[in-house]
């Protein structure tokens, strides 16, 4: 089996993946590499012949209110008729541009601007409806940002765009051979050789999972770097052994340039994507057909928000 994990952003010079192949010994793990052409990765992973998984720390999933009236059976035939749909994409400067064939906002910092506007620019009640269930806080992690807002530091619009419109939405319009979890399954049902799962995996989330605590911030390397030993311990509580490569930049807190976080990131995920594959954390779904058919949910959260 092959597992990966990318850290996704809008600048592709910030998209890293972490790759490990399991035997019967355990996994592999590699350093974190480019993402490059996401298409091409894929492909390349399918044609080594193995299950493929791929968490991405992205959306994938719409809120149920903004779905409720929307002809198609879910959200993966939606993804897949956005390929020849480019104005989805292109994020409102107002709200008066804002509409259910355009709902990402705000393209800039608007004084006096709320997600609440936001929300009624859809025909949503309130601010709240704006988020996925996945999305609220929950006892262990604070809220994060709704899908179609793109705006802050905990945004995660504009990473949907640029993987739904880029790669997803035209790779499933021309039959790739991607499955998309919770959608099309549980994710040990889905996996099978010729196809690569693709799962909705967000590092903050894992590194709970994982019982890592980082001290500090992500964005600083001796911060990374406080966390080394502790990290290889959770890669060998999960049966992961760290190539060379991986093991020198996790002593050396992944690097002092900007994408740093990045790498770190994509290797958190990963450790997060292969507890579910082991079966260290369960391949939950809450028995919610909105969320099993619109909404999404998170690889390996099991709290449920608090409503």
């Amino acid at each position: 089996m092959i597992a990966a994990h990318a850290d996704w952003s809008t600048d592709p010079r910030k998209r890293w993946v972490s790759t490990a192949r399991r035997g019967a010994d355990g996994w592999r793990a590699e350093a974190p590499v480019p993402v490059g052409d996401p298409v091409a990765l894929a492909a390349a992973l399918i044609a080594e012949g193995a299950p493929v998984a791929i968490g991405l720390d992205l959306p994938l999933g719409v809120p149920r209110g903004y779905a409720a009236d929307r002809a198609e059976a879910g959200f993966v035939p939606f993804l897949r008729g956005l390929a020849d749909r480019p104005a989805f994409f292109q994020v409102a400067a107002t709200l008066a541009e804002v509409s259910r064939d355009r709902p990402f906002y705000p393209a800039r910092g608007v004084k006096g601007m709320t997600r609440a506007a936001h929300a009624a620019a859809l025909g949503l009640p309130d601010a709240h409806a704006l988020s996925r269930l996945c999305d609220r806080a929950t006892a262990e992690r604070p809220a994060g940002a709704p899908v179609f807002w793109t705006l802050g530091a905990n945004q995660s619009g504009k990473a949907a765009i640029a993987a739904w419109r880029d790669w997803l939405a035209p790779g499933l319009a021309a039959g790739a051979p991607y499955a998309i979890w919770p959608f099309e399954g549980g994710i040990h049902a889905l996996l099978g050789a010729g196809r690569a799962v693709l799962a909705e995996v967000y590092p903050a989330e894992a590194l709970r999972h994982c019982g890592l605590v980082l001290r500090g911030s992500k964005r600083v390397q001796s911060d990374r770097r406080m966390v080394a030993d502790a990290l290889l311990d959770a890669m060998a509580a999960r049966r992961v052994a760290p190539a060379a490569a991986l093991r020198a930049m996790v002593r050396d807190g992944f690097g002092a340039d900007s994408a740093g976080e990045d790498r770190f990131d994509s290797v958190i995920g990963l450790l997060g994507l292969v507890g579910v594959l082991d079966g260290a954390r369960a391949d939950f779904v809450p028995q919610d057909e909105a969320v099993r058919r619109w909404e999404g949910w998170v690889l390996g959260q099991a709290a449920l928000p608090a409503l």
